[in-house]
């Protein structure tokens, strides 16, 4: 089974960017989605963005089109995540998960990372 390590997260000021990566390692099959899902404070688990496993294929949460960016690189098995324009609501642990298919239902998923907390100040 696929591993996944989540890094970038930390404090931003409102309005500022981050990167977040995700590393994989593991398993037996490389052609896997990857898809990043937040879950802030007091809230449900929702999903942010995703990517097909050979970059053809992106899928976005509505309220971070435009400001959001997926993307990977398959040689050094990295997902990254690119955040613009943040707002204080997007203040969550964000985590990356592997399953077979480009989706936005985090039951789909196979594989979760253990998070890395993103904080957005005023």
């Amino acid at each position: 089974q696929v591993e996944l390590v989540e890094s970038g997260g930390g404090l931003v000021q409102a309005g500022g960017s981050a990167r977040l990566s995700c590393a994989a390692s593991g398993g037996t099959n490389a052609n896997y989605a990857v898809g990043w899902f937040r879950r802030a404070p007091g809230k449900e688990r929702e999903f942010v963005a995703a990517i097909s496993w050979n970059i053809k294929f992106t899928k976005y949460a509505e309220d971070m089109k435009g400001r959001f960016t997926i993307s990977r690189d398959n040689a050094k098995n990295m997902v990254f995540l690119e955040m613009q324009s943040l707002k204080i609501e997007d203040t969550a642990v964000y985590y990356c998960a592997a399953g077979p298919h480009t989706t936005d239902e985090s039951w789909a998923y196979d594989a979760w990372g253990q998070g890395t907390q993103v904080t957005v100040s005023s």
